[in-house]
């Protein structure tokens, strides 16, 4: 999944980058208003964590925005302890949860995934197709009930292909939710990582769609 994450203290926002990378997503940061505005409205991110208190813009003017032009990602919010009235216009403004700070990362990480799996209509944490098996909480994937070891990019392209089993999604597509925006999106290097995934998967999860891209398919539930 691809996560935007808007916090002004460079410390904060680092360890919340590398806290939400490390649990398997693509991160980017925003560091103003004003930079979070814009690529909530040119990128396509499966979730945003949004600070409130931003210099250029604050939270809520971002917030109000997206949702002004039809911009739907989930947005949980960071408030000041004990500021309800910052939650309430949070929520006012279109968030769908709020943390205060100070806030453990494992909390953070959990409404996180909430979140997530409200959005795919996913009803918990482990997602399946077939005999393939995927955690979220713990980036753990089995086939059959055996372990399998993947990369990081193995992972994010599985767990993408898992959440949207059944729909054709592009190699750009594809690309997107892999890559970082400042990194160089060579869609072409996704076939590299779909064979290296169709190798370690069961035959035939992985479908080509020639012209179009490719679609996870439910080869026959695990006993």
């Amino acid at each position: 999944m691809r996560i935007l994450v808007v916090e002004d203290e460079p410390t904060l926002r680092a360890q919340l980058q590398q806290a939400i990378a490390a649990a398997g997503h693509t991160v980017e940061g925003a560091a103003d208003g004003r930079q979070a505005h814009y690529l909530g409205d040119v990128e396509d991110f499966d979730a945003v964590v949004l600070d409130l208190g931003l210099p250029m813009l604050d939270g809520l003017s971002v917030l109000r925005r997206w949702r002004a032009s039809g911009r739907t990602m989930p947005v949980l919010i960071l408030t000041a302890r004990g500021s309800w009235q910052e939650k309430v216009e949070g929520m006012d403004a279109g968030a769908d949860d709020y943390l205060a700070k100070p806030f453990h990362m494992e909390e953070l990480l959990a409404r996180l995934r909430a979140l997530l799996r409200r959005r795919g209509e996913h009803a918990s944490a482990e997602w399946r197709c077939g005999p393939i098996w995927l955690d979220t909480r713990a980036a753990r994937v089995l086939v059959d009930g055996q372990p399998l070891v993947l990369t990081s990019h193995e992972f994010k392209l599985l767990s993408l292909l898992m959440q949207r089993k059944g729909e054709v999604l592009s190699r750009t597509e594809l690309s997107e939710h892999i890559y970082a925006q400042d990194s160089d999106r060579d869609s072409n290097t996704i076939e590299v990582f779909v064979a290296r995934l169709r190798k370690k998967l069961p035959e035939g999860c992985i479908e080509t769609v020639r012209g179009l891209g490719y679609r996870l398919v439910d080869t026959g539930a695990s006993p």
